[in-house]
């Protein structure tokens, strides 16, 4: 797997930097790394929220999903912070505690069972309808994700035909676990959550489709 690449230039919309994911160099000082796959790039409009500055015991990454549904179908659903249970089905409630669904709004979230948590505070970040972009932090609850931190952009096809999601997160290593360890778990959930968003957003398409004709 390829070593990730500091960056030491500005981002252009073709600009592709290698992965800051499983093989990193422990890095002794805040550095900025920009974690997509090799071949991905995203608009200039959003690439900047996918830099993360890592410390010394933390690790990010990214994960890329397409999906045949246009952009305003699965943003319908990924901007809905109160309601994130309708697609990632490792969290089984939801319940806003502070805010009204805009920025800085609160949410704790229950995670069901056989999972090393049992809940987890949850603040908005961005929600940002223009340009697709959701970012949320863990500020509390009882789970071993400290500082973690996740981006959210949705971007259309080229033919604008479907959507690509991207979601790059950054946390803390725990006690006792490798970066590589937490990498994988972390980019497993939410691959999951990302598949399962695809299920639904692209059955809501065709639906929509169907009732149309």
């Amino acid at each position: 797997m390829p070593s990730p690449l500091q960056l030491q230039r500005p981002l252009t919309a073709t600009t592709t930097i290698g992965r800051c994911h499983h093989k990193q160099a422990q890095p002794t000082t805040l550095t900025k790394f920009f974690p997509l796959p090799s071949g991905v790039s995203v608009p200039d409009t959003v690439a900047t929220y996918h830099i993360h500055t890592l410390g010394p015991n933390q690790c990010c990454s990214a994960v890329v999903q397409a999906i045949e549904a246009p952009v305003e179908t699965v943003w319908s659903v990924v901007r809905r912070f109160d309601n994130p249970q309708a697609y990632k089905h490792f969290l089984k409630s939801c319940n806003v505690i502070v805010g009204d669904g805009k920025v800085g709004t609160l949410r704790e979230v229950q995670v069901v069972s056989g999972l090393p948590a049992a809940s987890s505070t949850e603040r908005l970040e961005i929600l940002d309808d223009e340009h697709h972009v959701l970012s949320f932090s863990v500020v509390g609850g009882d789970h071993r994700l400290n500082n973690y931190r996740s981006v959210t952009t949705l971007h259309a096809f080229p033919n604008g035909n479907g959507t690509v999601v991207v979601e790059s997160f950054i946390v803390d290593i725990p006690p006792g676990n490798t970066r590589d360890d937490t990498c994988i778990f972390v980019d497993t959930i939410v691959r999951c959550n990302l598949q399962s968003l695809a299920q639904m957003a692209e059955t809501t398409a065709r639906r929509e489709k169907s009732s149309s004709t």
